[in-house]
């Protein structure tokens, strides 16, 4: 082989060369397909675990997680109304309306909002309060108003024995229109719903305003213990209707 045939064939690529270099290229396109064409890590991407995937991205999931806070909410507002209204649980018969018996009895003991009986120490002269029966205080003709003034001051129509001590107590239901009578003018009664007017040391009588007759008396006295109790029922209908 003379001289120029050897130069040309030290220039020709080695046919091993080009195998192992085809075998190298194979083997880097197949790393990078495996690495999802990324040839900077050797390593697989971080995988999401499946509790969120299940739970954290399913939209029923996030509607149960939404219903989930709403009952809580709803729980919560609950125990804070059961809250307000335990007071009056402890009444027996709170709101029952649909009682149709007596509202006091001979005996029965008048008490306060919170259920405490009344002692005969509890009001001043001059001052008044609501009560209740204390068998049946929530139904809508147990509100009653109790009144003390010195007993000389009572007079008119007053059932002056019905009376104790300078209490005097009275159906709470206007006879106009069953409002609450819960306002005073001086020692006058007034109901707010159409401003009549009741006079406490007359026996409740009607001073003005609409109201067609006095407010009823409950018949009370102090018993043994010092606490003040009713010796029977309004005698007269309470409320609207009835003795006009």
């Amino acid at each position: 082989m003379d001289e120029h045939t050897r130069h040309e064939s030290d220039l020709r690529p080695s046919p091993t060369a080009d195998s192992e270099g085809g075998a190298e290229t194979d083997r880097d396109d197949t790393a990078r397909s495996a690495d999802g064409g990324c040839p900077c890590s050797g390593s697989k991407p971080a995988e999401t675990p499946s509790i969120y995937e299940d739970f954290w991205r399913n939209n029923r999931a996030a509607m149960e997680r939404r219903d989930y806070a709403k009952a809580l909410a709803t729980i919560g507002g609950l125990a804070a109304i059961g809250s307000l209204v335990a007071p009056l649980a402890g009444l027996t018969r709170v709101f029952e309306r649909s009682y149709t018996g007596p509202v006091y009895s001979d005996g029965v003991a008048l008490v306060d909002d919170e259920g405490t009986r009344i002692e005969e120490g509890r009001l001043a002269e001059g001052e008044h309060m609501t009560v209740f029966p204390e068998p049946r205080p929530g139904i809508d003709r147990a509100p009653t108003l109790l009144v003390r003034f010195p007993e000389n001051a009572y007079g008119g129509t007053t059932r002056l024995e019905f009376t104790a001590g300078g209490y005097a107590a009275y159906s709470k239901v206007c006879t106009h229109a069953g409002c609450m009578v819960a306002d005073r003018d001086g020692d006058t009664l007034v109901c707010p719903c159409h401003s009549g007017r009741f006079d406490p040391l007359s026996g409740a009588d009607v001073t003005g305003g609409p109201p067609p007759r006095p407010l009823p008396q409950l018949p009370i006295t102090i018993s043994g213990d010092g606490e003040l109790i009713a010796v029977g029922d309004f005698e007269e209908p309470v409320g609207a209707g009835g003795g006009e």
